[in-house]
């Protein structure tokens, strides 16, 4: 068998890549279809469902990459010529399958991948590289939008493969003629084609027009995503001495292998300072977080249920502390209570001080262990026991006590 194709036959080349995309499209399918309808009650299940988007993902970016060069290879080949090219509407139904079939391959990757990309945390690529994507902006809407592009696009796939499929068994057992030799590996087919061929204009402008018929569903298939609901009141104003102009209250976790960022909308601060510390003690703080706040990407709603944050049920997270010198910096040490449990927590961070106005930064490492958080995922392999808590926020120095102290504020 000849590497490169001929006008009457297939090379050993595009057979190889015609049968290794079909295994990789298929396989990506069933794992597709099987990771969405797994539950994810608890944490056993959720990370068995993670596990089965990664391996779909990483099987879709390597059916996108072959594909890129199971194209380029055919472009440098001559195509062999239909066996039944005399059967015009056959064979231009025949070759617009062809040509739905090489923008299928591309497009149907090309927007779940986009779709990783845009969204945060969950189930990574196992890929050393696309988790992030350039000109891919990190959107939920645009998520959204690639979500229903990339279902619409697997069912223009999925009809495309049995129109394929089904051609194929026809030419075996009814038109018993040697079309589906000549693309099955160690089969040699000495069959003539036909003098009249269907050409490719026609058939490529009727799948050009399939997808753009597949883009406008799927756009209008794409509903904007909903804003999560809080379950419990926002914060109530706060009395500070110093009030909260802009600040961020963020989070880090790592899950199967990748940092997942995100933070909480709905926080105050309750600050007392003093830059003399008379008696060792600058001043006092107490912090209250609003859990259903939290966003974290693709994963809020798994975070905030009661395997985790249990939002529903421990709607606020207090954090009481004194402030203290430490060297050139400073030091919050105190208490954090959440979901129902209290744990000693020492914040240290950097304070810049302009008159009445201040800037602070601090981060802290914290063990979701000591909380009870995901104690159905007891290794780090799905999820990751250190969570990194970063607060950054300006204030200024009030002379009249009640002012809201929140984050955006």
């Amino acid at each position: 068998m000849t590497l490169t194709n001929t006008t009457r036959k297939f090379g050993a080349v595009t057979k190889t890549f015609h049968w290794l995309t079909a295994l990789l499209i298929l396989s990506a399918l069933a794992l597709g279809i099987d990771a969405t309808q797994a539950p994810y009650t608890d944490g056993t299940e959720l990370a068995r469902k993670a596990w089965l988007f990664s391996l779909h993902k990483t099987i879709g970016v390597t059916a996108f990459l072959v594909a890129i060069m199971r194209i380029a290879w055919a472009l440098t080949q001559p195509r062999p010529r239909l066996l039944n090219g005399n059967q015009r509407l056959e064979a231009i139904a025949a070759e617009t399958a062809h040509w739905v079939l090489y923008g299928a391959m591309l497009l149907v990757p090309l927007t779940g991948w986009m779709h990783h990309a845009a969204t945060t945390g969950f189930a990574p690529i196992w890929w050393p590289f696309g988790q992030s994507l350039p000109f891919v902006p990190k959107s939920e809407s645009f998520a959204s939008l690639m979500g229903g592009l990339h279902f619409t696009f697997m069912l223009v796939l999925v009809a495309t493969i049995a129109a394929h499929v089904g051609g194929a068994l026809k030419h075996f057992f009814i038109d018993k003629d040697q079309t589906l030799q000549r693309m099955l590996p160690g089969m040699r087919s000495n069959a003539l084609p036909t003098t009249e061929q269907p050409g490719h204009v026609a058939p490529f402008l009727a799948a050009l027009t399939v997808w753009v018929g597949a883009c406008v569903l799927g756009t209008l298939a794409f509903t904007q995503p909903t804003e999560h609901t809080d379950p419990t009141p926002q914060l109530a104003e706060v009395a500070s001495q110093w009030r909260v102009d802009s600040g961020s209250l963020d989070i880090t976790v790592r899950q199967m292998g990748s940092d997942i960022r995100g933070g909480f909308a709905d926080w105050t601060a309750e600050i007392t300072f003093d830059e003399t510390a008379p008696d060792g003690q600058h001043g006092e703080v107490r912090v209250q977080v609003g859990m259903p706040s939290l966003e974290l990407g693709s994963v809020t709603d798994q975070a905030l249920g009661p395997d985790f944050l249990d939002a529903g049920s421990h709607g606020v997270a207090v954090f009481t502390a004194d402030i203290l010198a430490d060297d050139q910096n400073y030091v919050a040490r105190g208490a954090l209570s959440l979901k129902g449990i209290t744990t000693p927590v020492t914040l240290p961070f950097e304070l810049t001080l302009e008159g009445d106005r201040a800037k602070m930064s601090g981060q802290v490492s914290l063990d979701r262990r000591d909380f009870g958080i995901g104690e159905t995922m007891p290794d780090e392999t799905t999820l990751g026991f250190s969570v990194q808590i970063h607060v950054a926020l300006t204030a200024t120095r009030e002379d009249v006590a009640p002012n809201l102290s929140e984050a955006g504020s």
